[in-house]
């Protein structure tokens, strides 16, 4: 790579000459203001918060778009820069929703507040022209608020550049623009799929999961009700960032004393609903192997996901797993055995799933998520949720101690846990079809081969005497791309996706990182981390071995994809045009 000296600030660096200023400037530890920046997704400059001054250039350049050459001088901090960049941000934020007592950003990560801090901003000085108040668009997963929009456009980037769902976009010129969608329908109208990421992408509360922590509250506080909680594997990775204790630090256990001192009256792991979609998403590809069957089998775990090939690639609806995701499995097994053994009237249960997705939250309210009458699942809350609940209630969740997940479920198997994460569910079912088709046992259970965050993974792997062809995709841009070769003839036996890039541990639910953190560091690798981890340690790894999947199967399912398993535990897709009815 060619290398080019350049003085920032009077330091000379030496620096890769495919840079940008700004990344010049962090390898000498000087930080540049950024707003509408966000590394790999939004590389615009519209903001002009990161202006610079570049020897011989008669006006100020922003630092995020801006290359490095040979013999640069540049001053970041200079007083015009600094002039410019409180004007431009009191200018902004002279037309800004001020109402931030209030807002759900305010209190942690909003970057407008922090940007404010940091320049310090303690006066207006502009009277922006006032404008109409918009309507809230409330939709089942994705609250959107123009009002608070800065029009940094990192959620239409997220959208249409990542994802490649593109459902919003600028409307209007100048003081009139907008982030709209087309024809002003609100998004449950568009083919959104609800991922979420334009939430993750958002610097303010412009976008924001719907806030359902009061309907749960209500439902613990009811008397009549028996109320349980299932956490899914991810948020276990995550929730102690929103109480500042780190990036890929798994706190399992504090999780489940937190939830139990809120007064769920059980506290569960998803990861037996994983191992339980194991145990029949692994029967149904060996059966689609064996009786030639519609391949490749496409798992069905991410709702973002089923959204998009129902308005996208409706031809491969036949490719996707009938099995519903594993909240959704564990929530009818919850109101059927469950229910049976405790003996507690089913119209009396509760589940609640805590989340790492706002997908799921639509998900859940799915004509298709129930069976004999019973919702399967009837609130979702995201890892945000979950965390303000927990402030909510008074808990010092940084110093609690640890306990374990409820019986008569217990404890769930390491392939359960890596469900989270991109390669997770593959790698999961591989441990356990090897076994199946092969009849042995093997210790060499880490499929490396789908492993990591490279958009598209693909590999063969060998079970007894068939070469099974495996491919992995994370994000829904790589999906299409990956679908596209399916469609154009490309064979596989096997395909995961997940709709968020890098997996659930990046859903749309997942605890917010300003820019300046979400685009220097790896949040997702760190958060992968430690699912491995708890996996590696996990005295069960493989979801055929877990005891209380092992008695279910005895007790009340009979055996995979039989016929009461395939009445409560499977379910269909319908192809979705582009205007939702």
């Amino acid at each position: 790579m060619k290398k080019v000296n350049v003085t920032i600030n009077g330091i000379q660096v030496y620096v890769p000459a495919d840079y940008t200023i700004l990344q010049a400037a962090r390898e000498v530890h000087i930080d540049i203001p950024t707003l509408c920046f966000l590394k790999d997704v939004n590389e615009m400059g519209c903001c002009r918060m990161c202006v610079v001054e570049v020897k011989g250039s008669k006006t100020l350049q922003a630092a995020c778009v801006h290359p490095v050459k040979e013999g640069m001088e540049v001053l970041t901090h200079s007083a015009k820069v600094m002039k410019a960049r409180k004007a431009t941000l009191e200018l902004i934020l002279s037309n800004h929703d001020g109402d931030c007592q209030t807002c759900t950003r305010s209190w942690m990560d909003c970057e407008l507040q922090v940007l404010a801090n940091k320049l310090s901003v303690d006066t207006i000085r502009f009277q922006g022209n006032p404008k109409e108040r918009l309507p809230i668009d409330e939709g089942i997963s994705i609250v959107r608020n123009n009002n608070k929009c800065i029009l940094c456009r990192r959620c239409v980037s997220a959208c249409k550049k990542i994802q490649t769902v593109s459902v919003i976009d600028t409307i209007n010129r100048g003081y009139s623009t907008v982030i709209g969608s087309p024809f002003e329908m609100p998004l449950g109208e568009t083919p959104c799929v609800n991922c979420g990421q334009c939430i993750n992408a958002c610097p303010v509360a412009a976008l924001a999961e719907r806030n359902q922590t009061q309907e749960v509250w209500d439902m613990i506080t009811d008397p009549d009700l028996h109320v349980i909680v299932q956490t899914a594997p991810a948020v276990r990775a995550a929730l102690g960032e929103e109480f500042r204790m780190g990036i890929g630090h798994a706190v399992t256990g504090k999780m489940a004393t937190a939830l139990k001192m809120m007064g769920f009256d059980k506290v569960l792991d998803t990861d037996t609903g994983a191992d339980l979609t194991i145990m029949e998403e692994g029967t149904e590809l060996i059966n689609r192997i064996q009786n030639g069957g519609t391949l490749p089998l496409i798992t069905s775990c991410s709702p973002g996901w089923i959204k998009f090939c129902e308005h996208n690639f409706p031809d491969l609806l036949d490719n996707l797993s009938t099995c519903k995701s594993p909240h959704m499995m564990f929530g009818a097994i919850l109101k059927t055995y469950y229910a049976e053994k405790e003996g507690i009237d089913p119209d009396k249960i509760r589940v609640v799933s805590i989340m790492p997705c706002t997908a799921k939250k639509f998900e859940a309210q799915r004509p298709e998520m129930e069976c004999d009458g019973q919702r399967d699942v009837d609130v979702v809350l995201t890892t945000r949720e979950l965390a303000r609940m927990i402030y909510d209630a008074g808990i010092d969740f940084v110093n609690l101690g640890d306990s374990d997940f409820d019986d008569p479920f217990g404890n769930a198997s390491g392939a359960g846990v890596i469900f989270g994460t991109t390669g997770g569910v593959m790698e999961a079912a591989l441990r356990t079809v090897y076994e199946v088709v092969t009849g042995e046992q093997t210790d060499s259970i880490d499929y490396e081969q789908v492993r990591g965050l490279e958009g598209i993974k693909i590999a063969t792997i060998k079970i007894g005497d068939l070469e099974v062809r495996a491919a992995a995709a994370h994000g829904l841009g790589n999906a299409r791309k990956l679908l596209e070769a399916v469609r154009a003839g490309e064979q596989f036996h096997f395909i995961e996706i997940m709709a968020c890039p890098g997996g659930c541990i990046n859903g749309g639910g997942q605890p917010l990182w300003n820019s300046s953190v979400r685009s220097w560091r790896n949040i997702r690798q760190e958060r992968a981390a430690a699912l491995y981890s708890e996996d590696k340690n996990s005295h069960i790894r493989k979801s055929h071995n877990n005891p209380s999947i092992k008695k279910l199967y005895k007790e009340f399912l009979g055996a995979p994809c039989e016929e009461k398993s395939h009445h409560l535990l499977h379910t269909h897709y319908n192809a979705r045009g582009y205007y939702e009815d």
